[in-house]
């Protein structure tokens, strides 16, 4: 049996300061527990609010979160996807990093 490719990955995503506490809570909660279904999370690191360096739909803050995780190489496709379509997400990157 082939063994299943898992490359590494760091994902940034910014959830609008606007909203309140119990839901950007929410949305942190969402997107590690989707990304530990679907692969393996290394470290999850909260950067907190900051500010923008340029407005994005008429915000100038945003809270900052950072995940390194392992999945196969089509999930990052899958969690662009619902990055895309979630209420409260203002910027995301996902890039895949080089193996040492």
């Amino acid at each position: 049996m082939a063994e299943k490719i898992m490359n590494s990955y760091e994902t940034i995503f910014i959830i609008d300061a606007s909203l309140e506490e119990d839901a950007i809570k929410a949305l942190q909660e969402k997107f590690v527990s989707l990304i530990s279904a679907n692969g393996t999370v290394e470290s999850v690191d909260e950067w907190g609010k900051r500010r923008l360096a340029y407005e994005i739909k008429d915000r100038n803050e945003g809270y900052y979160q950072l995940v390194s995780f392992k999945a196969d190489p089509e999930f990052p496709k899958e969690l662009d996807r619902q990055y895309k379509i979630t209420d409260g997400i203002l910027r995301t990157i996902i890039i895949r990093k080089d193996e040492e």
